[in-house]
């Protein structure tokens, strides 16, 4: 798996939507890089947006209290705990290439009832396109 891009909306620290495109310049030609910036900057975030998109889970939420409530069916290590404070809907995206030689993208959308921020968290969703044959579809718990 090569990754191509990494995508997300009002994740963690954040706000609004930001984009890492491999196959742009500076990075298309990068033999390696650096994540930098002051701490709170987004550094991790990035980084959990890919993990999160492409397994359900971010290492950072590991060694967090699996049983302790943050909200009513949340708990502290949920990736939905990802989701910024004071936002209705945010996401996790990453385009990667598979070894089958296509190109996919993997989305996992957070969002709370009535599209409001006080609204009750609902369950993450993922999705999972095809990007070189244009087909895609909604992925259940157990994908």
């Amino acid at each position: 798996m090569k990754i191509l891009a990494i995508r997300g909306c009002n994740l963690a620290s954040i706000e609004g939507e930001f984009e890492v495109d491999f196959r742009t310049e500076p990075l298309r030609s990068a033999g390696i890089f650096a994540i930098t910036g002051n701490t709170g900057a987004g550094k991790t975030t990035i980084l959990d947006a890919m993990c999160i998109a492409l397994y359900r889970n971010s290492p950072r939420l590991d060694n967090l209290g699996k049983t302790l409530k943050v909200e009513e069916d949340v708990t502290v290590g949920d990736i939905r705990t990802l989701l910024r404070k004071g936002k209705a809907y945010g996401y996790a995206e990453t385009d990667f290439l598979a070894v089958d030689g296509c190109e996919y993208r993997v989305r996992c959308v957070f969002s709370r009832s009535r599209s409001k921020a006080s609204g009750r968290m609902k369950d993450a969703e993922m999705y999972l396109t095809n990007l070189t044959t244009d087909t895609g579809r909604k992925l259940s718990a157990s994908e």
